[in-house]
């Protein structure tokens, strides 16, 4: 007999499985043959995977045979106007919407269906954007809460030279504008807190008072031709994480609201691709496509899982910011704050059909 281990935080936390083996080789013609995944979210027993060639894919979680251990099938596929590249996806199940951002437009959906919202016209001149995490994090409504009882969503679409605020629900209602001269490439909000990257530092602004913060640089490395991809990671209602570079290594730094450092500091061997939050634990993407598995609470490795076998020439541009070459292997890391459901086969010898013996004749009569 075995025993748990005294600390829980000894055993491995993560292993990695496949949910979708083809995504793209459905057995159904797509407009591209070059197609390539570009970015994917999930929620329950649903899969959201954009590519490439603008389409965007629905998979559930089925069972074609009851025999069988389910698995996640092609449901429906659109292609969002101008067939280009889905650049990001957010899902919003608290008002059963998603935002894709394509070409510098931000397209709405109904989910789980994926129909075109004809009610809701595209935000255009878009270089990124950022939903409220309070509200990302709102539960699906029950069907028996009234519709006007959900409350709108807000979100902010960084432009050129300007950040616009919005709210959503049935209908998007433009709010207000607040001027941002150098411009944006990377936003994320959480409440009236929104924290940036511009092309050399991180900011942090308050959309109540309109006013900024700087607060690190995305590279302190002055004298590097290496471009710096910005990363910021929501840690809670009201801290972030940043990652800057410094020439030989990476330093993730927690900042409040108000741009004030929390917490220890990060350390990566190389500029993450992306950073997600699973608390308790942190798991990053590195550009040798291995994970690193750290514990929030001391910044302490927990766990690294191996980068895939190479099975294919390299067909994965240089991603900013990521030194040398990056090989065929993992594209990112995407949060899913609802969570999602994994097929297992395990206990499956429980479910197995056995015969089971019928009375015959008449029920018997009780007194």
């Amino acid at each position: 007999m075995t025993s748990a281990p005294t600390n829980p935080y000894d055993v491995p936390p993560y292993q990695v499985q496949p949910l979708i083996a083809s995504v793209l080789e459905r057995g159904v013609p797509t407009p591209s043959a070059s197609a390539q995944v570009t970015c994917a979210q999930a929620i329950g027993s649903e899969i959201y995977v954009g590519c490439s060639n603008g389409e965007l894919l629905r998979f559930a979680l089925l069972a074609d045979d009851p025999n069988k251990v389910e698995s996640y099938q092609l449901l429906s596929r659109q292609i969002v106007p101008g067939g280009k590249a889905i650049d990001e996806i957010v899902l919003v199940p608290c008002i059963f919407k998603a935002l894709v951002l394509s070409d510098r437009q931000i397209h709405f959906y109904a989910t789980p269906s994926l129909d075109p919202v004809p009610t809701i016209k595209p935000v255009r001149n878009v270089v990124t954007f950022a939903v409220d995490h309070h509200h990302l994090s709102r539960p699906v409504p029950s069907a028996s809460d009234p519709p006007a009882a959900v409350a709108p969503v807000e979100f902010c679409v960084i432009k050129r030279s300007n950040i616009s605020l919005y709210m959503l629900r049935d209908k998007l209602i433009y709010q207000k504008e607040i001027p941002l001269p150098q411009g944006a490439t990377l936003a994320r909000r959480s409440g009236r807190a929104l924290c940036i990257a511009d092309r050399t530092n991180y900011c942090m602004i308050d959309l109540e008072h309109a006013s900024l913060v700087e607060l690190f640089p995305l590279s302190q490395a002055f004298e590097s031709t290496v471009i710096v991809k910005p990363c910021i990671t929501i840690i809670n209602d009201w801290e972030f994480l940043i990652c800057s570079w410094t020439g030989e290594n990476t330093i993730g730094i927690f900042v409040n609201g108000t741009g004030d450092p929390v917490r220890g500091t990060m350390q990566w061997p190389a500029h993450p691709v992306s950073v997600c939050l699973d608390y308790p634990y942190l798991t990053t993407l590195l550009p040798n496509s291995t994970v690193e598995i750290h514990l929030l609470e001391d910044q302490s490795i927990k766990q690294v899982v191996s980068a895939p076998p190479t099975s294919r020439p390299a067909s994965r541009p240089t991603s900013p910011g990521q030194q040398g070459p990056v090989e065929w292997g993992r594209l990112g890391l995407a949060n899913s704050l609802n969570g999602f459901m994994v097929p297992s086969s395990e206990r499956s010898d429980k479910m197995r059909k056995i015969a089971v013996p019928l009375r015959r004749g008449p029920a018997p009569v009780t007194a």
